[in-house]
């Protein structure tokens, strides 16, 4: 007997992102200015593009506290409040939390691409870093998502968040303006647009920009220790080659 009902189109996986956001008393003014104008930009980018899977946004800050801003939700259902920076910077905090959503699959489900993690911060972690640290890169579920990384200002522990992407082919992002804040976005932004719904595949994009392997603070405001930028370096093309046409129903 036909059954109409049996004739169903599968959903597409959706895209998680996770940002890990450093909104401690240190980001204040400039910084955290640039960082609200970044996200804003991302979130309106995934919600023009015209992609094949939906992209699931969630934000983690931490600083006077670490607060989860909100779950994975669709990035067209967002709300997103500007940050303010205040208190020290709990990194160990927001790591165990971060884990821990991802670990629970209810709040991060089985059928999804793999998630992408981006921890940005400005300074040193001021408490017990290291064995969250440590266990989120090198066990479950939360070892195995994209992770990238942006240091801010010359006060940043550029030996923390190096660590944060050892093992991924992504390089390590270093802003020196509020012009670099917001291109670093743009970089997680076309990162994670190409992975579906694109004429190229995320790690195979012939077009995409070139990112300094560290930044050059062109226009804004610098962000080093001395209020000027710490240096510039030459623009290295940067291609990534880890394998996310992974098998995702088995991924999780």
């Amino acid at each position: 007997m036909f059954d109409a009902s049996q004739f169903t189109v599968s959903k597409p996986k959706p895209i998680p992102v996770l940002l890990l956001l450093d909104t401690s008393g240190s980001m204040s003014g400039s910084k955290i200015t640039a960082l609200n104008t970044a996200v804003r930009k991302m979130l309106g980018t995934f919600r023009k593009a015209e992609l094949e899977s939906e992209v699931l946004v969630s934000i983690i800050t931490f600083g006077a506290e670490v607060k989860r801003a909100f779950p994975f939700t669709p990035v067209s259902q967002v709300q997103f409040e500007d940050l303010g920076a205040y208190g020290g910077t709990p990194l160990g905090v927001a790591l165990r939390m971060a884990k821990a959503m991802l670990e629970d699959r209810d709040e991060t489900p089985s059928r999804i691409y793999r998630p992408t993690v981006v921890l940005v911060s400005d300074g040193q972690p001021t408490d017990s870093w290291e064995k969250p640290l440590e266990e989120f890169i090198s066990g479950g579920r939360s070892s195995k998502c994209d992770r990238m990384a942006m240091g801010i200002g010359a006060d940043a522990d550029k030996n923390v968040l190096a660590r944060f992407i050892q093992g991924t082919d992504e390089p390590l992002f270093e802003a020196e303006s509020a012009e670099d804040i917001v291109n670093f976005f743009k970089k997680v932004t076309m990162s994670v647009t190409q992975t579906v719904g694109g004429s190229v595949s995320r790690h195979s994009a012939p077009s995409a920009p070139s990112t300094p392997s560290r930044s050059s603070a062109v226009g804004g405001s610098a962000f080093g220790s001395t209020g000027s930028a710490a240096g510039t370096g030459a623009s290295q093309p940067q291609t990534s080659t880890s394998s996310q046409d992974d098998d995702y129903d088995s991924f999780w």
